[in-house]
């Protein structure tokens, strides 16, 4: 995420959103809790949809397909999919990211953007092996 805090932080409070993670999780062990949010100054379009129940075999990219359909984003135009600000490798499975990056709360947070808007894109994309999908 960036520094400042989620919008969906903002409108539940702490107890409300991990009783909320821990009964999906609960019920689809399978699946993960995500949020997913525009970063604050991008100028890609704003997403209808923030609360997603993901595959946990599903990878990062195939992730970033789903966003880029909700988003209706045309093919040429570049979207970054950041977790705490870095780029995640598009390979990584979502558990993986999860594992790694979930909030207290149980719920894995997720940025996009349409520009790399967290630093060198260069030095980000050699530390994960990944490109930007485009």
């Amino acid at each position: 995420m960036t520094g400042k805090r989620s919008s969906f932080k903002k409108e539940h409070p702490l107890e409300k959103r991990q009783a909320e993670a821990s009964r999906i999780r609960n019920k689809y062990p399978d699946r993960i809790p995500v949020i997913v949010e525009r970063a604050e100054k991008s100028d890609i379009p704003d997403i209808d949809k923030k609360k997603y129940l993901v595959p946990a075999d599903l990878t990062v990219g195939q992730f970033v397909f789903v966003i880029r359909k909700r988003i209706k984003l045309s093919a040429e135009k570049a979207i970054f999919i950041f977790v705490r600000n870095v780029l995640p490798p598009t390979a990584a499975m979502m558990s993986a990211i999860y594992d790694e990056h979930k909030d207290d709360d149980g719920f894995l947070y997720l940025t996009y953007s349409g520009e790399n808007t967290f630093g060198d894109l260069n030095s980000q994309l050699m530390a994960c092996n990944c490109l930007p999908l485009v």
